[in-house]
C-alpha cells in the first residue's frame, strides 16, 4: 500500500479534487491516470484534512492536506499481436491511430487478446505505462466506434494529455448516422447521463440516481428520407455519451445494438473524425483528420 500525501497550494484553491490528484501525480510520480483517481476517490480512499471523502469533484481550499492509499493490482499479461495499424501521425512522444470499428481499445475481464493495446505492444517498444492494464492509452474509443485516438509513449506525454482531457481543451468532433430526420439543424442536448436502473452495464439519458452532468453539441449536415448525417461535439466525456444523448432524442445512431434497438445497419454509425491538442513536448496546437467511412456515404446517398 503506497501513501501519498499533498498540501493544497494557494493557486490550486478551488479546483476539483481528482484534478489536484493527478496534477501532484506529474511531480510526485504517482502515475495514476485520472479513472484510476476517481476510481480511488470513490472507494474511499482518499481523504482531505482526515476526512474520506468520494466525490471527484469535491472543490479543495488554500492549505487542505490530502492524503492518497494505493494498492496497485497485480499486472495482468498482455500480449503483443501483429495487427495492423492505420498510423495517422507518429513521433517520439505520441502517435494518432485510426481505429477501426469492431478493435477494442484495451483488455478486460473476457477479452484480454485482439485489441488494440495487443497491437500498440507489438508495434512499439516503449509506451506510458501510468497504468500498465492499458500501456498508452489516455481515452476511449467504444468498440464499434471507428475513427481517431491518441496514444502516448511516455509518461510525461501521457499525463499532460490526460490533463488537457479533463480540462475539456482537447477538441474532438464525431461524425453520426442518426435514425430519421432531425428537427434542427443545430442544438446542444444537456442531459444528465448516469448508470441505466436496471440494465447495470448500460447507461441512461435522465435525473435518476447518481446522474452526471453531460453536453453534447450537434449540427446536422445532411438529411434522407430515413436518416440525419451529423457532427457532434461532445463537451464531456461521459461513457455512452453521444450514443446515449442521441437516443434520448428518439434519433440513435444506427447500428447501435445497445441503445435505440430496431436497425440492422451492419456497423455502429458512429467515426471519431477530427482530434485537436497541444503537443506536451513541443507545446503546438496539432489537428488531424480522417476521411468519412464509405459506409456513411452509401447510406446517406441511398437515402
Amino acid at each position: 500500500m503506497q501513501e501519498y500525501r499533498i498540501t493544497v497550494q494557494k493557486e490550486d484553491a478551488l479546483k476539483r479534487l481528482d484534478i489536484i490528484l493527478l496534477l501532484a501525480g506529474q511531480a510526485k510520480g504517482a502515475g495514476l491516470s485520472r479513472t484510476v483517481l476517481q476510481r480511488i476517490i470513490k472507494e474511499g480512499q482518499v481523504s482531505v484534512n482526515g476526512v474520506k471523502l468520494i466525490k471527484p469533484h469535491h472543490k479543495v481550499r488554500e492549505a487542505d492536506v490530502i492524503t492518497l492509499l494505493y494498492q496497485e493490482k497485480q499486472k495482468m499479461l498482455i500480449l503483443p499481436e501483429d495487427i495492423t495499424l492505420d498510423i495517422v501521425y507518429e513521433d517520439k512522444d505520441l502517435a494518432v491511430i485510426n481505429k477501426p470499428s469492431g478493435l477494442v481499445v484495451h483488455p478486460a475481464p473476457g477479452n484480454y487478446a485482439h485489441t488494440l493495446v495487443n497491437a500498440l505492444l507489438y508495434h512499439y517498444k516503449k509506451l506510458s505505462d501510468i497504468n500498465p492494464q492499458r500501456p498508452g492509452i489516455v481515452h476511449r474509443l467504444d468498440k464499434d466506434t471507428s475513427g481517431l485516438i491518441v496514444i502516448a509513449k511516455n509518461n510525461k506525454t501521457h499525463l499532460d494529455l490526460a490533463r488537457q482531457f479533463a480540462e475539456h481543451s482537447i477538441k474532438r468532433k464525431y461524425i453520426a448516422v442518426v435514425k430519421g430526420k432531425m428537427e434542427y439543424d443545430e442544438n446542444i442536448i444537456e442531459i444528465p447521463i448516469g448508470r441505466h436502473p436496471t440494465r447495470w452495464k448500460d447507461m441512461s439519458a435522465g435525473f435518476g440516481k447518481n446522474p452526471r452532468f453531460a453536453k453534447t453539441y450537434y449540427r446536422t449536415l445532411k438529411r434522407g428520407r430515413d436518416c440525419s448525417l451529423l457532427q457532434i461535439e461532445p463537451f464531456t466525456g461521459r461513457t455512452h455519451q453521444i450514443r446515449v444523448h442521441l437516443d434520448y432524442l428518439g434519433h440513435p445512431v444506427l447500428g447501435d445494438s445497445k441503445y435505440g434497438k430496431g436497425n440492422d445497419f451492419k456497423r455502429l454509425a458512429l467515426h471519431a473524425i477530427y482530434l485537436g491538442f497541444i503537443h506536451p513536448v513541443s507545446k503546438k496546437f496539432m489537428e488531424f483528420d480522417s476521411s468519412l467511412p464509405h459506409e456513411f456515404k452509401h447510406l446517406v446517398k441511398s437515402s
